[in-house]
C-alpha cells in the first residue's frame, strides 16, 4: 500500500479548507448529483482469468477500500496492481463511500475481466491499473464535455474572465501552507457581464504541486476549444479535472475570486 505522511496532511489540509470556506461565505444553492461522466478500459494492459493471481490481489484491494475511511482519496497497490479513487473535495465519508461501490460496480460490468480501467462520476474517479502510474500526470485518460448553449457576444472578455478565474483557483490549489501542505482543490466565483461563474478545480492527491499546476494548465490550453464561448464545461482527466458553470454545483461555499 502507498501512503506518506504528505498524502495524510493534504487529506487533513481539506478537510481544514471546508471548514474555512464554511467561515467565508454564505451557502450556496445545492446541486449533488452523481452523475455517470465516462469510462474507459485499457485494453493495452490486457485481461485476468478467474481466481489469477491478479484477481486475487484485486480483490483485496478492493476490500482495503470498502475498510477505508473514505475522506477523499484512497490508494492502494500490490505488485503490479494499483488503484486510486478520487472523491470531489465536497464528497467525503459516505458520499465518497456510495460513489465507490457505484462506481466499482458499474465498471466491473462495462470492462469485464480488464486489467486496466478507469470510470468517472460526478462525485469520483476510480482508477485500477498494472502502470507504475502514482505520481505521475495522466496525458491519455481524459475528455472534455461543454453545454450546449453558447454565450455569444464578445468572445475575448469571456475567455479573459474565465483565464483569470481558473488561473486564480490553480495558485490557490497549488499553494503550499507549511511544509508538504497544500490541497490540490480550490473552488470560487467571480462575474461575467452580471452573472455569477462558479469555478473548481482539482487534482488527484498523489501528485506534486508542480505535476499539479502542470496537468491543469497544460489541459486548459489543450482543450481550448472545448472550454471557450459555452454556458459550462469541464475537463475531466485521470490526474486533474477543472469546471466552470453559471449555476453552483458544489454542496459547499467557495471564494469570491
Amino acid at each position: 500500500m502507498y501512503s506518506s505522511s504528505s498524502v495524510l496532511k493534504r487529506l487533513i489540509l481539506i478537510n481544514f479548507l471546508a471548514i474555512q470556506l464554511l467561515l467565508i461565505s454564505s451557502e450556496l444553492p445545492l446541486n449533488t448529483t452523481n452523475e455517470y461522466l465516462n469510462h474507459k478500459c485499457l485494453v493495452s494492459e490486457g485481461k485476468y482469468k478467474p481466481g489469477s493471481e491478479y484477481e486475487r490481489h484485486l480483490n483485496n484491494i478492493i476490500k482495503m477500500f470498502y475498510s477505508g475511511s473514505y475522506r477523499g482519496f484512497y490508494l492502494s497497490g500490490m505488485n503490479n496492481d494499483n488503484a486510486i479513487l478520487q472523491c470531489r473535495a465536497d464528497s467525503y465519508g459516505t458520499k465518497c463511500h456510495d460513489c465507490f461501490a457505484t462506481a466499482l460496480a458499474k465498471l466491473r460490468r462495462k470492462c469485464p475481466w480488464y486489467k486496466g480501467m478507469i470510470i468517472w462520476y460526478d462525485q469520483c474517479l476510480l482508477a485500477i491499473t498494472t502502470t507504475d502510474a502514482i505520481g505521475k500526470i495522466d496525458y491519455d485518460n481524459n475528455f472534455c464535455m461543454s453545454n450546449a448553449k453558447k454565450l455569444g457576444g464578445d468572445k475575448s472578455a469571456f475567455t479573459r474572465t474565465w483565464k483569470t478565474l481558473m488561473d486564480n483557483l490553480t495558485t490557490l490549489a497549488t499553494t503550499t501552507r507549511g511544509k508538504d501542505e497544500y490541497t490540490m482543490f480550490s473552488a470560487g466565483e467571480t462575474l461575467y457581464k452580471g452573472d455569477k461563474m462558479y469555478g473548481m478545480v482539482q487534482c488527484t492527491y498523489d501528485l506534486s504541486l508542480r505535476a499539479c499546476k502542470e496537468c491543469l494548465v497544460f489541459n486548459s490550453v489543450r482543450f481550448q476549444d472545448c472550454l471557450s464561448d459555452t454556458r459550462g464545461a469541464r475537463f475531466v482527466g485521470g490526474t486533474c479535472t477543472f469546471r466552470f458553470e453559471f449555476y453552483p454545483f458544489l454542496s459547499k461555499p467557495v471564494l469570491n475570486i
